[in-house]
Parts: structure tokens; C-alpha cells; sequence
């Protein structure tokens, strides 16, 4: 009687895990995820703070992280993950325009940056590419970032790519409406240094008081911040 044959073992899923503060969004890319053979949500949080420690226990290949998250933002997230965790993957999912953002993201550590509006099909594409650690970017971006390297110059965009990464979140808030003890307390920081940047996002943006830096905030949110 012939032994049987010994059963070859599966290819094991890919491990990812979702930071986005909205439970609607995360059930379904959840769900969109694990409707794939090969991907699985080993872990979910919904802001930074309890991100980095779920992160450790959970030991995901690849991380989505969305820009707007309570307290520290994605980017904050993002370099601490890379300061923390060096070979952790991690892609952008966000609303945000990535003319803006995408830059940004890459340079504090992401692989890969996705609008929330962009076809489930470019997110699959981009969780699998981030997982062989390649980028990811749309193709008009992706464009844009050859035409630069090109003509080795920087990409071409607006003065708020002056500012620093906390310069330019708070620049976000402020035009979300928040003062500057809401400010302090969204990103944990003082108040004092949130006047403090304050004063450096109005030198470099040439504006003359802390009004004009409201009302350049605010004609400046969410759409485009």
C-alpha cells in the first residue's frame, strides 16, 4: 500500500496592518484585503499613539497609514515606525491631494502614497508592489518625479513646500479652525511651541501677522492641505 503523499505547505498570507481613524474605511479595506489568497489585517488602530505599540506585537509586513490621524500625524507615524523599525514597509492612504503630500510621505520613510478616491484595483496594485519594496505612485506623479530627477531639479509646487513637516500640520489645523492650545493638544506639544512655529511659518510664508496666517490657513484647507 503506497504511503501518502505528504501535503506541500501553503504559501503563508502577507501580514498588513491599517492605521485610519474612521471604522467605517478600515472594515472595508478589511474586507477588500482579505478577499485576496495572499494578503491578511493582522491588526487595526486608530491613531498613532496606539499604532506604535500594536505595530510591535503584531509584527506586520506592511503598514497603510492615512495622513489625518488624532494626535501625532501619519507622517509623524511614519518616521517613528522607521525609527523604530527600519525594514517595515509602509503605504500612504489618504484624501489628501498627493501633489502635496506624496513628497512629503516618501521622504519621511513610505513606499508608496494612494488617494482614498483612486480605484480599489491601484490599491491592490500598490499593497503589492510596496511588498516587494518597490514605489508606488500614480503615473502623473510618478511623472512628475522623472521629469525632476531629469533635469535634476526639485519638484515644482506651491510655497508651502517651504515649510516642515509639524510647520506645515499645523498649518492644516489652523485652517480646520483649531487655536493654538487645540493645536498643542492635538500634537502633544506646547503652546508656547506651537507660537513658536508660528512665528517661523509667517516669516516663511512673508505674512505679516497672525491673522493673515489664519486667513492663509483656512483659504488653504483640507482640499489642498
Amino acid at each position: 500500500m503506497m504511503a501518502k503523499r505528504k501535503q506541500e505547505p501553503t504559501e503563508s498570507k502577507r501580514r498588513i496592518f491599517l492605521v485610519d481613524d474612521h471604522p467605517v474605511l478600515r472594515d472595508g479595506l478589511r474586507r477588500l484585503l482579505e478577499a485576496e489568497s495572499d494578503l491578511q489585517v493582522c491588526g487595526e488602530a486608530d491613531s498613532a499613539r496606539k499604532a506604535f505599540d500594536r505595530i510591535e506585537v503584531t509584527s506586520p509586513e506592511l503598514v497603510i497609514v492615512d495622513i489625518s490621524l488624532p494626535g501625532p500625524s501619519g507622517i509623524e507615524l511614519i518616521k517613528g515606525l522607521k525609527a523604530r523599525l527600519p525594514n517595515l514597509r509602509i503605504l500612504v492612504l489618504s484624501m489628501h491631494d498627493e501633489a502635496l503630500y506624496a513628497e512629503r510621505a516618501l521622504r519621511a520613510g513610505a513606499k508608496g502614497y494612494v488617494m482614498k478616491q483612486a480605484p480599489t484595483e491601484y490599491l491592490l496594485t500598490a499593497v503589492r508592489r510596496v511588498l516587494k519594496n518597490e514605489i508606488y505612485l500614480s503615473q502623473s506623479l510618478s511623472s512628475q518625479f522623472l521629469g525632476a530627477f531629469v533635469s535634476q531639479k526639485s519638484i515644482p509646487g506651491p510655497i508651502l513646500k517651504n515649510l516642515s513637516d509639524r510647520e506645515f500640520e499645523i498649518v492644516r489645523l489652523i485652517g480646520k479652525g483649531f487655536t493654538t492650545r487645540e493645536v498643542a493638544r492635538e500634537l502633544g506639544i506646547s503652546g508656547k511651541t506651537v507660537e513658536s512655529h508660528r512665528g517661523n511659518i509667517r516669516r516663511k510664508l512673508n505674512l505679516r501677522s497672525g491673522s493673515e496666517l489664519v486667513r492663509f490657513a483656512l483659504s488653504h484647507a483640507e482640499d489642498r492641505v
